[in-house]
């Protein structure tokens, strides 16, 4: 049973490489960063996490899309589920889930990283889904060091 479980986690990538799934997440998160270090810096209320969890949500959506369209849906002309369709409707349901979090409290835009992380949530279980728990559990072991490690960053720099 436990083997069972465990090749769950170490199945193949079909249509992204593992290590060009990890290198395009990678790449998501200090891309976000550039953008959300200047938003921190500015003291602006979606900072530094909030835009690497939306860069790496969007970039893990993608590899998904890319990952979902490689599985098998029927036989030609018999196709019954459309891959993208299934993003669509997950993403557009939890950000309004997310979007309800965020609120404004004495002039102070509050748990935008929480909406971000949500919304993010929703990515991973879409690549759960879609059968890619190596990526999905490779995004959330980024997305966790980027929570914790960024929130000791920001407290350094006196922003949070």
């Amino acid at each position: 049973m436990f083997d069972h479980f465990a090749d769950v986690f170490t199945g193949n990538f079909s249509a992204v490489p593992a290590s060009m799934a990890f290198a395009r997440l990678t790449a998501a998160v200090f891309l976000g960063a550039l953008i959300g270090f200047e938003r921190e810096w500015r003291h602006k209320p979606a900072g530094l996490r909030t835009h690497i969890l939306v860069s790496v949500a969007a970039c893990l959506f993608v590899i998904i899309g890319q990952e979902l369209a490689a599985l098998e849906f029927g036989g030609d002309g018999e196709q019954q589920n459309d891959p993208i369709r299934m993003i669509e409707a997950v993403t557009a349901g939890v950000a309004f889930l997310a979007a309800g979090l965020i609120f404004t409290s004495k002039g102070e835009v509050q748990n935008v990283t929480t909406g971000a992380s949500l919304w993010l949530a929703g990515a991973v279980g879409l690549g759960c889904g879609a059968g890619q728990m190596p990526l999905a559990a490779m995004t959330t072991a980024i997305v966790i060091v980027v929570l914790l490690v960024l929130r000791q960053i920001e407290k350094w720099m006196g922003t949070h």
